[in-house]
């Protein structure tokens, strides 16, 4: 496993330790890793968002340092853990930005917590579409566990990384993300790794891809600013699912990275850190209210359609920002 170069809390909730990074000062930001990985994904762009930002960045659980017991994976069971997390730390709103997989905990979060969500920030996120990489489809299979389980033997598993790494900085097609794929594929020689990874796989996608979308629920985001970060060379998720997003939530802000794949925090950091920080700048937190929410519960989609198209419907404060050609 890495090393961080930032200091590593531990708190124990619901007799699980979660391992956290907190850095910084000022607004907080929740940063949301996605599968396999663990909070030292961010570790390009925490240093900078630290200067201006509360910056909390944990593992989440049967990642990283994290424990990783038989326990609740899904996306709820996330979401009430972030919750529990951010209430013990003494926080009661943040921006929360997910990457990947933890896109789509970020939102959970904020259709099952609103009042603790300022704004939504989504990083090559699922939850937009069906289609998925078939090496994550494939970790659902039979025998996925015992598969892995002898490709991360010592050997075969330095042999494979180093191998993943040369191809990552060939230059080939469809190999940029293939040095996060060796990280991740060390991480899996923890069997209670490859086992938290499997539970989490099989409740959000199965053999024909994701199965869990926000298209039913994404009216709810008119109250919620959101901004939706992709990589326009993401061969793990297609970049065209932030045209999903477009379609799901015309005001939210989207932004396609040109080279860069399914880690754009990670390929073009500063950007990154623009894009983020320009957004949260000229965006006012989510405020709100029971009343709000109960209305658009109680309305659904088509009245909220219906209202848009009248021109009186609740537009949060999010510019619309086309896709921008990045180095």
């Amino acid at each position: 496993m890495r090393r961080t170069p930032f200091e590593v809390s531990f708190l124990e909730i619901h007799g699980h330790q979660r391992a956290y990074v907190k850095v910084g000062s000022g607004p907080v930001l929740l940063l949301l890793h996605g599968l396999g990985c663990d909070h030292t994904t961010w570790e390009p762009v925490l240093r900078e968002l630290a200067e201006h930002y509360t910056v909390i960045a944990p593992d989440l659980l049967g990642h990283g340092r994290s424990d990783k017991p038989r326990a609740d994976y899904s996306l709820g069971g996330y979401a009430n853990g972030m919750r529990d997390l951010l209430t013990v730390l003494g926080i009661d709103r943040a921006t929360v930005v997910g990457h990947s997989f933890g896109g789509g905990v970020a939102m959970q979060f904020a259709y099952q917590y609103p009042e603790r969500t300022e704004r939504i920030v989504l990083v090559a996120s699922g939850g937009l579409g069906p289609e998925v990489t078939p090496l994550i489809r494939a970790i659902t299979t039979p025998g996925f566990h015992q598969v892995l389980g002898v490709l991360t033997l010592p050997g075969v598993r330095h042999v494979s990384g180093a191998a993943l790494r040369v191809l990552a900085a060939s230059g080939l097609p469809r190999t940029r993300d293939l040095g996060e794929v060796a990280d991740i594929y060390h991480s899996f020689a923890d069997p209670h790794a490859r086992a938290a990874t499997r539970h989490v796989v099989r409740a959000v996608v199965d053999w024909q891809g994701q199965v869990v979308t926000m298209s039913d629920r994404a009216y709810l985001t008119n109250q919620i600013p959101m901004c939706v970060i992709w990589g326009r060379e993401d061969h793990v998720i297609p970049a065209r699912h932030a045209e999903n997003a477009r379609a799901l939530a015309p005001d939210a802000r989207i932004e396609v990275m040109d080279g860069s794949g399914h880690f754009p925090h990670k390929d073009h950091p500063e950007q990154f850190v623009d894009i983020l920080t320009d957004f949260i700048t000229h965006s006012r937190a989510q405020s709100h209210t029971r009343a709000q929410w109960r209305r658009l519960l109680r309305d659904g989609p088509a009245q909220q359609v219906l209202q848009a198209e009248a021109g009186d419907a609740p537009i949060a404060p999010v510019r619309v920002i086309r896709p921008r050609l990045g180095a």
